[in-house]
């Protein structure tokens, strides 16, 4: 401010006294008038002045404070929309499509719309919101509390805590959304292992930021362990894994929660490329007997390589690949259609793999092809929802932007013991508000 009003004079000074010499020589009238002016203007900037300087030595007196917020001072609210529309050559698209968020039917589909909100609580934490519509095979709307969290930002040592009801970190896929994905559905080995909505539940998780030269991350989860979420464990649903009659289980203690560990680290080779690699755990309850238990295991990569002179980051190239195995341990129990003859009990065990590859051809043309399967193990009860697949899946995503999409995909089906099937499917995608863009 000193410095304004420092120009300010001199401006003013130079109006009035930088006059062509005939202008000096009006009358003595004249050039009183305008030196009392100028003196006048003075003691104004003068005072001014004075003003300021009490003004600041006040401020550089007064204690120092943090600065005050309003707790939830700002809010962003952002909705993303998602329409499929294809065909297959098996009518029972159901069959096929296993996903939550899956296309659910010949024609138009509506697997997913999302309403956003996440914003700063305070100087300690975050929070966010996902609340979902979407559409079923009859038409019916159903809606759904997907995800409510708080994430801290201010612990020591490199930890955050967050705390409410999240997908969990397990693998790459499972904990991002499906306007995220790189492909229209759901991998098969993700809902093998936790159904078709995905691995998530109310919780805890804590991560800590290891103080490497590289990216190391670990953190664990504690969950509860019941509910359609939490699929191959304390779910209602159970009975299709282990065609039985289901266990009544409460949780009497910390052996009845559900425990997610997991750990990433990332290295760059060369300046133009990125690999990370993760290892993955979930350990918990499942309710086909009062003490059976249930173990998955996952392993990760993701790999990515940029042109050196790349725009808009195209061209590139990106692999992603998870393996899982699932020990599902079961107690004696009753057929769900006999309840009174029992199935011995036994340990099933399934395992499964997806690797996809990405070509970023040019900015917003982005080429894909996706190899799946999912295998399990033979035993006294053969389930529908365990019998061996393959699938291969090309497909091609235009971005007329980062907030929309376009993407054409088919799908190659086999079952052993059943025909092979075909599917095609496009998606429309749009994104409103300040939800984060698609990334390229």
């Amino acid at each position: 401010m000193k410095w304004y009003l420092g120009i300010a004079t001199a401006v003013v000074t130079f109006m009035l006294s930088g006059k062509p010499l005939s202008a000096q020589q009006r009358a003595d009238t004249t050039a009183g008038g305008q030196q009392r002016a100028l003196d006048s203007l003075a003691a104004v900037v003068r005072a001014t002045q004075a003003r300021l300087d009490s003004l600041e030595r006040a401020m550089a007196a007064a204690p120092a404070t943090p600065q005050a917020r309003a707790p939830g001072a700002y809010m962003n609210v952002s909705f993303v929309g998602l329409t499929d529309l294809g065909w297959s050559s098996t009518p029972d698209v159901g069959s096929l499509q296993v996903g939550d968020h899956d296309p659910k039917v010949r024609g138009f589909s509506i697997p997913n719309a999302e309403l956003v909100f996440d914003g700063a609580v305070d100087p300690y934490f975050k929070a966010f919101t996902a609340i979902v519509y979407k559409i079923d095979e009859n038409g019916e709307t159903g809606v759904e509390l997907e995800e409510m969290f708080l994430l801290s930002t201010a612990l020591p040592k490199n930890l955050q805590l967050k705390v409410g009801q999240f997908f969990t970190e397990f693998g790459r896929q499972n904990q991002q959304h499906p306007h995220a994905w790189a492909f229209a559905d759901q991998p098969l080995v993700l809902n093998r292992m936790f159904g078709p909505e995905g691995l998530r539940s109310q919780g805890a998780r804590v991560s800590w930021l290891l103080p490497t030269s590289w990216y190391t991350e670990a953190m664990v989860s504690v969950l509860n362990s019941a509910g359609g979420t939490a699929f191959s464990f304390r779910s209602d649903e159970s009975g299709e894994i282990h065609g039985g009659v289901t266990s009544e289980r409460s949780v009497a203690g910390a052996g009845d929660m559900l425990y997610v560990p997991r750990i990433v680290t990332s290295l760059e080779p060369t300046d133009n490329q990125v690999l990370l690699v993760g290892a993955s755990g979930a350990y918990g309850p499942n309710n086909s007997g009062p003490r059976a238990h249930t173990s998955i295991l996952g392993t990760d990569v993701y790999w990515k390589w940029k042109s050196p002179y790349a725009h808009q980051g195209f061209p590139f190239v990106s692999f992603q690949g998870e393996y899982l195995t699932r020990s599902y341990g079961t107690g004696a129990r009753g057929y769900l259609d006999n309840p009174i003859t029992n199935i011995a009990g036994e340990t099933l065990e399934d395992n499964g793999a997806y690797a996809q590859v990405l070509w970023g051809i040019q900015p917003r043309v982005v080429a894909g092809f996706r190899a799946e399967y999912v295998n399990a193990d033979e035993n006294a009860f053969v389930s529908p929802e365990r019998q061996d697949r393959t699938r291969w899946s090309p497909d091609l995503t235009w971005y007329p932007s980062e907030f929309s999409k376009l993407r054409l995909q088919y799908n190659y089906d086999r079952r052993p013991g059943l025909r092979d099937e075909h599917s095609v499917w496009v998606q429309f995608e749009f994104l409103l508000g300040a939800h984060a863009a698609h990334k390229f």
